[in-house]
Formats: structure tokens, C-alpha cells, sequence
């Protein structure tokens, strides 16, 4: 379980099958991640791909995002697999997203590099929810909550891989619990 089990602040609301293209456009794939100015840089592309029609996410003048909690439909993170992707969105700021369902490659990503943690809601909540709704996840119970009403969305439990996300991703994970040498 991650140390910090909620999560709380406004939402930005996406689609069903929105693709890696859009979670973090190809032409900023040259950013290397591990570089801490490439890092923050990837943050600020973060749904670059988005059309204008949606606002825009890294909107703080840092170049961050002020909506720690992204809400989306089916088949989130389709597309190719890059792990850029689940990057862009932690860099940014985000902590978490929830949606109906995930591309496999893009719940892997996520898991692996610990960047953000992928949660499965029960029902549609991106038409439940509109951006900067503000709302909590709870971890402990597995709730989404609207904080203007009270509206309580049961999500499904993240399982076996709240630690390894909580811990930084996979290597981090692996050199907490003693598998690799610090």
C-alpha cells in the first residue's frame, strides 16, 4: 500500500481509447527522463496531443498540473508502448488516474516505472465527473469520492502492485525489499 493512501484535488476528464500519441506526442520523445530538466520538460508535454477542444493540463506556470487525478474511459494508454507515457503524466504532477480499463503495456508501464498509480473504477466515471470537479481517491477503501456532494465511486483494488508504485517503480521497489544491492 502507498505511504500517503489519499489522493485528493481536481480532476481532468479524458475519453474512451485515448493513446499514448495523446498522453505524450511523439516528437518529445527525443526528453530523456532520467535528465532532471528533460524530466520536468516531458511534465510539461504531458496530453500535449489532446485537441484544443480540451484544456490544457501542465497549466501551472512551472509547468505542472494542477489536477493530481486524471479520470478516464476504456482502453486508456492504446497505442504504442511507450513508457514516456505514464511518465509524463507523474512529471507533471499527476498521482493518479483511474479509468474503466487500461492497454495492458500502458497498466505495465505505470507499474514499472512508479510514476503514476493506474486504478480501475466499477462504473463509467468520466461522464460522472467533470474537469476540476475536485475530488479524493482513498486507497485504504478504494473509493472516489466528489467532494462537492459526497458521491462515493467504488474502485477496484490496485492489489499486489500498490508497493512497487509506492516504491518508485520496479527497481526501486526491488533494491526497498532487498533483491538488488542500494
Amino acid at each position: 500500500m502507498p505511504k500517503d493512501t489519499l489522493i485528493r484535488g481536481p480532476v481532468y476528464v479524458l475519453e474512451d481509447n485515448i493513446d499514448t500519441d495523446l498522453l505524450i506526442p511523439a516528437c518529445y520523445l527525443n526528453l530523456v527522463p532520467t535528465i532532471p530538466e528533460e524530466y520536468r520538460k516531458l511534465g510539461s508535454y504531458a496530453l500535449a496531443g489532446l485537441p484544443d477542444s480540451f484544456p490544457k493540463f501542465a497549466s501551472n506556470p512551472d509547468g505542472t498540473t494542477p489536477f493530481p487525478i486524471v479520470i478516464g474511459g476504456r482502453n486508456f494508454g492504446c497505442g504504442s508502448s511507450r513508457e514516456h507515457a505514464p511518465i509524463a503524466l507523474g512529471a507533471a504532477g499527476a498521482k493518479a488516474v483511474v479509468a474503466e480499463s487500461y492497454a495492458r503495456i500502458f497498466f505495465r508501464n505505470s507499474v514499472a516505472t512508479g510514476e503514476i498509480f493506474p486504478l480501475e473504477s466499477q462504473t463509467r466515471l468520466c461522464e460522472a465527473f467533470k474537469t476540476g470537479d475536485e475530488a479524493e481517491i482513498d486507497m485504504t477503501s478504494n473509493t472516489l469520492t466528489r467532494l462537492a456532494d459526497g458521491a462515493v465511486f467504488p474502485l477496484k483494488p490496485i492489489g499486489a502492485v500498490a508497493p512497487v508504485i509506492a516504491a518508485g517503480g520496479m527497481f526501486a521497489y526491488a533494491r526497498e525489499i532487498g533483491m538488488i544491492k542500494k
